[in-house]
């Protein structure tokens, strides 16, 4: 299954280089899963956007990709980053590890994380988190339960050897991240969550993104979000322009009914954000969009649709976390979800990712017929 590999033949490691090392790091996960029926390849071409300098991230990210080798072929990859703005926040002795996939070999895991430690050593740290693909603000964790079924966009897949082999390494669970699932059908409001939303209902007013506006709105989301999750673990903040390349894919990808702004008092203090669930539409591509790929997924979006969604965004202003405000925005946003998605057609929803430390939110979920069913870890470990 999977690629070949000989436990008893040595590991080349060798780093990404050029377009062509590039291309077999992006193309690598394709192998390794092509006999799991869950994956879904990510589209090559927006992978090798995500790792060009022109992606806003590396204002703030230095980064290097390395690739496994055994008997001339790829058997692995991993990154090593260092995130500046995390070491701000979090300490000068910060690094990071992603994008790891591997073949079942030991000596493949051990020189892929050998190689990430010592290039972060040499870039000044001596505490490493992981993973992440490329910062906490994006694909993030490792998943250890909930193989199968398919991971939704932007969220990763796995094999369930994975923990093992880097806990074998050293590694030891840092936190760990979950999703949540829901039935369109299935969601419910209880009678004392709905008596808690109808009493602040004088209060809250929801409203759509005003398009005529997009690029105040997106900051306007970008300072609620960034002071939402300020106190959460590992938290780093959205620059302006990764924010406003953020804003020209939601521009593009999510429907004016699926973002929704909450104001209390007339002021904006939270929102959400669904996304249909592009892996639906991609699923058929194997990660090639040309020739005609693109116009396949332009009509799946536009016309036939995504059966689930997922939401990647939503915050709550830090002032009305701890009082009975918060989980009311929290109840009536997703509340709002509702129509739309009977009008759409879709089924369900996953919410994700949430901090398992987070027992408001998980509580809230847990109430209206949400269930846990993946579980993404991240790892730390002194080098």
């Amino acid at each position: 299954m999977g690629i070949p590999t000989n436990g008893n033949t040595p590991v080349i490691i060798e780093p990404v280089s050029n377009k062509k090392d590039l291309n077999t790091f992006v193309r690598l996960p394709g192998l390794l899963y092509r006999d799991d029926p869950h994956w879904i390849e990510p589209l090559h071409f927006e992978r090798r956007m995500h790792l060009a300098r022109k992606n806003p991230v590396f204002a703030h990210v230095d980064w290097q990709g390395w690739i496994a080798w055994s008997q001339g072929r790829p058997v692995g990859r991993v990154s090593a980053q260092v995130d500046h703005l995390h070491r701000e926040l979090h300490g000068s002795d910060t690094g990071h590890f992603g994008m790891l996939e591997a073949v079942d070999d030991p000596a493949v895991f051990q020189g892929l994380l050998n190689v990430a430690e010592h290039w972060l050593r040499q870039h000044g740290a001596s505490r490493v988190t992981g993973p992440f693909s490329l910062t906490i603000n994006e694909e993030s964790g490792l998943l250890v339960n909930g193989f199968d079924s398919p991971p939704s966009a932007m969220m990763g897949h796995g094999k369930p050897y994975y923990d093992s082999r880097i806990a074998a390494l050293g590694y030891q669970p840092a936190t760990d991240l979950l999703a949540y699932w829901m039935r369109t059908d299935e969601l419910n409001f209880p009678p004392a969550l709905r008596r808690m939303m109808d009493r602040w209902q004088g209060r809250i007013r929801l409203r759509t993104l005003d398009r005529s506006r997009f690029g105040e709105e997106m900051q306007l989301l970008r300072d609620i979000f960034n002071d939402a999750w300020s106190a959460n673990w590992g938290f780093v903040p959205f620059t302006e322009a990764e924010f406003e390349e953020l804003g020209n894919n939601l521009k593009l990808l999510v429907p004016k009914d699926l973002l929704y702004i909450a104001e209390v008092d007339g002021e904006p203090s939270a929102f959400i954000v669904a996304l249909p669930n592009l892996n639906e539409l991609i699923a058929p591509m194997r990660g090639r969009l040309l020739p005609f790929g693109w116009l396949r997924l332009l009509w799946r979006l536009k016309v036939r649709g995504a059966k689930t969604a997922r939401v990647p965004l939503m915050g709550v202003r830090r002032a009305h976390q701890f009082s009975r405000l918060g989980p009311t925005l929290a109840l009536c946003l997703i509340k709002a979800l509702k129509p739309p998605f009977v009008r759409r057609g879709i089924e369900a929803l996953e919410m994700s990712w949430i901090l398992e430390g987070n027992a408001g939110m998980r509580n809230i979920l847990e109430h209206i017929g949400a269930r846990e069913y993946k579980r993404y870890r991240v790892y730390e470990k002194q080098i």
